[in-house]
This record gives structure tokens, sequence and C-alpha cells, in this order.
């Protein structure tokens, strides 16, 4: 099946949209106990939240990276993850783009958005691209005072995936179910998404 280049694919409901992250257990811990982010999370710092569960496999590497063994999902409202995508800037400039636009937008904008390879389950780059989203400043305050609805550390069924394709077993069945996510045609223009590839 041919995939639109750039589509955010995501499990979601009518409410929330689930986006993973990896920490250590200093802060995963923690998040998962207060169900929302809490010290030693650093609100000053970046933080890239990414829909595709196979992305974030391959941030990861399933969970092995340092810093990197606790895999959360965490939903967050829909209506969060749109003002987040209506107050982006991509990290880097399209080729046809205005460089004067984009710097400015870029000194202002407190969410990033980057598109790239997203991966099959062995980490392969697949032709068509996946969304990650950097959240700083306002942007960070709103991720982990209103748009949580929920965390929970998804780090034995991540093993249980990592585990199934060394044995060389079909994952399909262990992954979440991701589907294009509906994002509005003012907001496609916004982060960059294919042309009609966000509808439905």
């Amino acid at each position: 099946m041919n995939m639109p280049h750039r589509q955010i694919r995501a499990a979601y409901t009518e409410k929330s949209i689930t986006v993973y992250q990896a920490y250590d257990p200093a802060v995963a811990e923690p998040a998962v106990a207060a169900q929302r982010f809490v010290a030693p999370f650093k609100r000053e710092r970046m933080t890239w939240i990414k829909p595709s569960f196979l992305w974030m496999m391959y941030r990861c590497g399933y969970a092995t990276k340092p810093g990197q063994t606790r895999v959360l999902a965490v939903d967050l409202t829909r209506a969060g993850f749109e003002w987040a995508l209506a107050h982006s800037c991509l990290s880097h400039l399209d080729r046809d783009g205005d460089q004067e636009i984009w710097k400015e937008r870029l000194r202002h904008s407190p969410v990033r958005v980057q598109w790239d390879p997203e991966r099959d389950p062995h980490h392969n780059a697949l032709p068509h691209r996946s969304i990650q989203i950097g959240l700083s400043g306002q942007a960070v305050d709103r991720y982990l005072d209103d748009w949580t609805v929920s965390i929970t550390d998804i780090t034995d069924r991540v093993r249980d995936v990592h585990t199934a394709l060394r044995d060389g077993r079909d994952v399909t069945a262990l992954l979440p179910p991701e589907r294009p996510y509906p994002v509005p045609v003012e907001l496609a223009r916004t982060i960059g998404a294919t042309a009609g590839g966000d509808a439905g």
C-alpha cells in the first residue's frame, strides 16, 4: 500500500491520541505513579513526542539504549495535540519555503516538527515519513499540566515485540493499531503534511 510521503499515523480515539517517549526509570516511574510528568523531569528542556510506535522503537532500540529503558505511552487530548501542531514550525525549511518567514516563525514557535523516515520493525527506513514533535516553553507546560490524560509503562510489551523479532516471528499482531490522523487542511499546511494525506 502506498503511503502519503508525510502523514501522521497514530492510535487515537475521539478525544485523545497516543504518543510515545522513552526515559530512564528515574523519570518514568514517578511519571507513571503521578500520571503526569514530575521531577526529575525538566520542564525547561525540549521534549519530543512521537505518535509512531515503530519510530520510537528505532529511537530507543526496543528499550535497550541508555536513558531510554522505559517506554511510556502517553495519551493526550486531541485538542492539545492540535494546539501543538498549530503553534509549530518545521525544524528545516522546505525547499520552496520563504526563508525569512520561516526564520521568524522558528524564533517564536514553542513547537518543532520534524519528518523522519518511518521504520519497519527491524529499523529499516521506509519511503514515507513519520512526524516527531518537539515541545518547549509554554508547550511543555501545557503538555504536563493540561494535555496529559494518562501515562502507561509499555516496556514489557516492547520487550515482547523485541523477543518475537529475534525469534523470527511476525510481530504485526503485537503492534498498536495506527491509522491516519485527520489533520485539518490549515494544520496540514503548517506542518508540511502531504496534501490530502491526512484525511479520514
